[in-house]
């Protein structure tokens, strides 16, 4: 998550979307903020105590913390948003990077499908590092009652356009997107689906794929 209390926006930053480019990019205007250096010591004092303190909100929080640890007036006149993916894509790519980052965790699955299945699969023992990367992004938007917080859904399919819309809406000149954690390992997600696991997805991440409006194949909504 990202707070600029000079743009008055705040980023929720849900993984594989994109947005490590996007957080890279807007971080540059820290240095602008005068709130900033104040931060920067929470976030010191916050990570000595094993954030006991409740300063810092994490990379990867959900709206709804922030909701709970800024004060109602902050929480409301920020321009919150975000941005989410294809759950079919999002999984191909989090295969790869738990692959390339973490590969004792796909040892026994070693194919996208096994892997897939593994992951998807109740039974299994808990691993963060899995669980977290099977986590319904529309979580990450929404209060306890289901009601999106957030005031702008960006798309990864889309990111440059869409991360421009969030530029304008915070008033700066749409910087150039910083391209970080570029993928060149993969095919097109859709080749490494069979009916059955496009089927598993289908179910597993339904709330996000109606919510999103997302489909197996964009070409369906043409």
């Amino acid at each position: 998550m990202l707070i600029s209390h000079k743009y008055n926006f705040l980023y929720v930053h849900i993984a594989k979307t994109g947005g490590t480019s996007v957080r890279a990019t807007l971080s540059r205007l820290r240095w602008r903020d005068p709130l900033f250096p104040l931060q920067f010591v929470c976030s010191r004092f916050s990570h000595l105590t094993g954030h006991r303190l409740a300063c810092k909100i994490p990379r990867h929080a959900k709206v709804i913390a922030a909701r709970e640890m800024l004060p109602k007036e902050i929480f409301d006149r920020l321009f919150k948003f975000a941005f989410v993916r294809n759950p079919w894509d999002l999984q191909v790519s989090s295969f790869h990077h738990i692959r390339r980052e973490r590969p004792h965790l796909v040892a026994g699955h070693d194919t996208f499908a096994d892997f897939l299945k593994y992951k998807l699969d109740p039974e299994r023992p808990y691993q963060y590092h899995i669980d977290t990367s099977i986590e319904l992004q529309s979580d990450y938007l929404v209060d306890l009652h289901g009601k999106v917080l957030v005031d702008f859904v960006g798309r990864y399919e889309r990111l440059h356009e869409d991360f421009t819309t969030v530029c304008n809406r915070i008033g700066i000149a749409p910087p150039q997107l910083e391209h970080r954690r570029k993928a060149s390992d993969r095919k097109d997600y859709r080749s490494y689906y069979d009916d059955e696991t496009a089927a598993l997805v289908a179910d597993y991440f339904r709330a996000d794929i109606d919510l999103f409006d997302y489909r197996f194949d964009p070409a369906e909504l043409d």
